[in-house]
């Protein structure tokens, strides 16, 4: 139950700061951090399938509401959820039918930043082309994808590497 507590506690947090802070930072225009699926990478590995994207849904509808997106970030963060456990095993050191919450501390650093940048990588291509749909302009499509995934990468990075389990 606890734990559930502090999963919703983090949800409302980076919803808000996620609405309220970060989708009005554009650098040059095209960076936007999408700091808010940090919550889907922090979800303990054991957790089901079903809640996963459950709370991947509902997250980015929430964003949506807010961003007044329709869909968008709903549609691209089912889609990370959906991966998530392929990829989480893929860079894992750990057991796979351990139950532990993905983390620099728990996985060690080289395979968490694997983890996180292919997440973030699949979140910022998912997103980015279903806003343009389009490939008129490739090169700004490029540019808007490894812009996002860099910004948030290094925001996850560090808040990752400041917050520490207890």
């Amino acid at each position: 139950m606890m734990q559930y507590i502090i999963r919703l506690k983090w949800f409302i947090i980076l919803v808000l700061l996620q609405a309220l802070v970060l989708n009005h930072i554009h650098f040059e225009q095209y960076a936007t951090p999408l700091l808010y699926i940090y919550f889907l990478l922090k979800i303990n590995s054991g957790n089901s399938r079903k809640g996963l994207l459950l709370w991947a849904f509902f997250l980015g509808l929430c964003i949506d509401v807010f961003s007044n997106t329709p869909g968008l970030n709903a549609a691209a963060s089912v889609l990370t959820a959906f991966c998530r456990p392929w990829i989480l095993r893929l860079f894992s050191l750990r057991d796979t039918t351990e139950n532990f919450e993905p983390g620099i501390y728990q996985m060690g650093f080289t395979p968490f930043f694997r983890y996180t940048l292919t997440l973030v990588l699949l979140h910022a291509v998912i997103l980015n082309l279903l806003d343009m749909f389009s490939f008129a302009k490739p090169q700004i499509l490029l540019l808007k994808i490894a812009s996002d995934a860099a910004i948030t990468l290094i925001l996850i990075l560090c808040i990752d590497s400041v917050r520490r389990k207890k």
